[in-house]
């Protein structure tokens, strides 16, 4: 489904002022648990000293065509554009050095946010093999019947995918990268007016979701400019 943005800020402050976005439920004790700073304002948070956010890339940086995907793990259209004309345009254009590649998560809900912590838990070179493990898995992983169970679905899929226990725990409850992660998604989200997922920035100019023949026949006449 395409979701309307929640404001990034509000997930900044809710973060800072001490756990989880929960939009108003209870952090459960097996879930992720962020340590607890004080309350703190967007603008503080935003400005604070946070770790890089590297970007998620494939293909040729110096290709005449650049895609910004912006996606979330808990978007059914994501999931199928991933599994479906996605692969297509990997085959077709990334790997044949035609287009750069971008991708960007977006974070509708915590269980996005952890699921994108999860997914670069092994760094950029194993981002694209444990996302496709995430959205393979999409309907099985969101429906645990509450926080501690959704992030219990995250670990497996992590451990599937080759991490230890340790490792994604590490990364689930890495409260800077959960920071950092989220302004990011923020300053890029509202640089690129995104308001639903999946969405894609064609050489700055903004597409909604389309099937492969339709993205095919954009990049094409973009190639041929």
């Amino acid at each position: 489904m395409q979701s309307r943005v929640i404001p990034a800020a509000l997930a900044i402050a809710a973060i800072a002022a001490g756990g989880w976005w929960f939009l108003g439920s209870d952090p459960q004790p097996e879930a992720p648990a962020l340590p607890t700073s004080g309350a703190a304002s967007a603008e503080t948070v935003a400005a604070a000293d946070l770790p890089d956010v590297p970007e998620i890339t494939l293909g040729d940086p110096d290709a005449p065509v650049t895609v910004v995907e912006y996606a979330s793990f808990t978007c059914p259209h994501c999931a199928n554009f991933h599994l479906g004309p996605f692969q297509d345009i990997k085959a077709n254009f990334i790997d044949t050095g035609q287009i750069h590649y971008i991708t960007r998560e977006v974070y509708f809900d915590p269980y996005g946010l952890w699921a994108a912590m999860v997914a670069r838990c092994g760094g950029t070179e194993r981002y694209h093999g444990v996302s496709e493990l995430i959205y393979q898995n999409q309907r099985e992983w969101t429906s645990g019947d509450s926080p501690a169970a959704v992030a219990e679905n995250l670990r497996r899929i992590g451990r599937q995918a080759g991490l230890s226990n340790d490792e994604v725990n590490a990364c689930l409850e890495d409260r800077e990268k959960a920071l950092a992660l989220t302004a990011a998604y923020q300053r890029n989200a509202e640089a690129d007016d995104i308001r639903a997922t999946p969405t894609f920035m064609i050489n700055g100019r903004q597409y909604s979701n389309m099937p492969y023949a339709e993205f095919e026949a954009v990049l094409n006449d973009l190639l041929q400019d």
